[in-house]
C-alpha cells in the first residue's frame, strides 16, 4: 500500500474495532499491512481440540466450498469478507464468524493489510449430542455481536499453548454450543435440573480431589448422561463439575502454600499433573502466579 493509497471503506472503521483500543487511527492500520503481507498465507493447528487453528491470509484465501462441520471464529485484525446465502459479509475485529454446515462460503482480505482469525470447527453430531433432538442452531447472517457466544468463543481459542484437559474440552465445548443456541434465538432444553444428581456428583468431586474423576464416572454414579448432569451441576452449583473439581484443587494447594509447602509439592499434593499445569489454571483463577499470591499474603501480614 504506497502512499497516498486510499483504505477500504471497512478499513477506516478498524480505528473504532481494533482489538488495540479505540485510538487506533488508518495510519496505524497502514502499519499493520507490512505484518499482515510478511505473513503471507499461514494456518497454525492448536493442540487438543479438534481443528482450532489460527490463520493469516492475504488476497482471496478460499475459493467458494462447504463441510459438514460448524465453523465458529473470532475475527482478530483487518477485514475478513466472505460470501455467504447470497450476500457478502464483512467481519471486523471482535466479530464473531458462524458458518452453518454444509453452506457454500469463500473466504478473501476485504483490505490490502489481510486479515487474521482463529476458529474451531465442530461436527454437526457432536453439537447435536449436546442438544438431545433440538434443531441445529442457525444464525443467518454469518456474524454476530452476541456477547455469550464471543465469550465462549473467547475462552476455546484463547489460548493456544498447548492442548486442553479433557474436562475442559468438555466445557469449551458445551459453552460454545449452549451460547450458540442462545445466539440463534432458539428455546433452550425445557428439562427440570435434577438437583440429586448434581449433589452426588459433587460429594464424589469433593472426595476425589487429589486423584479426580471422570465425567462420564460421575454421570454414572448419579444415574443420568454427562450432558445432562452438566446442566444440572451448573444450575445449582453455578460451575462445570470440571471448573469446580479445579477450584477445589486450588483451594487445598493455597491452604498447603499458605502453610509454609513450596509451590511444587502443594501442586502435586492436590492433583495436579505438573508445575505448568497448576500455574496455568492458579492464574486464571486469581490473575496471577503462586508465587505472586505468597507475596501478596506476606504483605498483608
Amino acid at each position: 500500500m504506497g502512499p497516498g493509497a486510499r483504505l477500504h471503506p471497512f478499513a477506516a472503521r478498524l480505528a473504532s474495532h481494533s482489538p488495540m483500543g479505540r485510538r487506533n487511527r488508518p495510519e496505524t492500520v497502514k502499519r499493520q499491512a507490512v505484518l499482515m503481507t510478511a505473513t503471507g498465507h499461514r494456518i497454525n493447528r492448536a493442540p487438543g481440540l479438534a481443528d482450532r487453528y489460527e490463520a493469516c491470509l492475504v488476497g482471496a484465501a478460499y475459493s467458494p466450498h462447504r463441510h459438514d462441520t460448524y465453523t465458529l471464529g473470532l475475527t482478530l485484525s483487518g477485514v475478513q469478507c466472505f460470501d455467504y446465502r447470497g450476500s457478502t459479509r464483512h467481519a471486523l475485529p471482535g466479530d464473531a464468524v458462524i458458518l452453518h454446515p454444509d453452506e457454500l462460503h469463500d473466504g478473501r482480505a476485504g483490505t490490502e493489510i489481510g486479515f487474521r482469525y482463529r476458529a474451531i470447527n465442530l461436527a454437526a453430531r457432536d453439537v447435536q449430542a449436546i442438544l438431545g433432538g433440538r434443531p441445529l442452531p442457525f444464525i443467518d447472517g454469518g456474524i454476530t455481536q452476541h456477547r455469550g457466544l464471543k465469550k465462549a468463543l473467547r475462552a476455546c481459542l484463547g489460548d493456544f499453548s498447548g492442548p486442553p484437559e479433557t474436562g475442559e474440552t468438555h466445557d469449551m465445548v458445551f459453552d460454545l454450543v449452549d451460547a450458540l443456541e442462545e445466539a440463534a434465538g432458539q428455546a433452550r432444553g425445557q428439562d427440570r435440573p435434577d438437583y440429586r444428581a448434581a449433589q452426588i456428583a459433587r460429594d464424589v468431586i469433593d472426595s476425589h480431589i487429589e486423584e479426580g474423576i471422570s465425567l462420564e464416572e460421575l454421570a454414572t454414579l448419579s444415574g443420568t448422561d454427562r450432558f445432562a448432569l452438566s446442566r444440572s451441576f451448573r444450575a445449582f452449583y453455578g460451575t462445570s463439575p470440571h471448573r469446580y473439581l479445579t477450584q477445589r484443587r486450588l483451594d487445598r494447594a493455597c491452604a498447603l502454600m499458605a502453610a509454609g509447602e513450596p509451590s511444587a509439592q502443594a501442586a502435586a499434593m492436590s492433583g495436579f499433573a505438573d508445575q505448568s499445569h497448576f500455574i496455568r489454571h492458579f492464574r486464571k483463577t486469581h490473575g496471577m502466579t503462586p508465587r505472586g499470591w505468597m507475596t501478596t499474603r506476606t504483605n498483608v501480614q
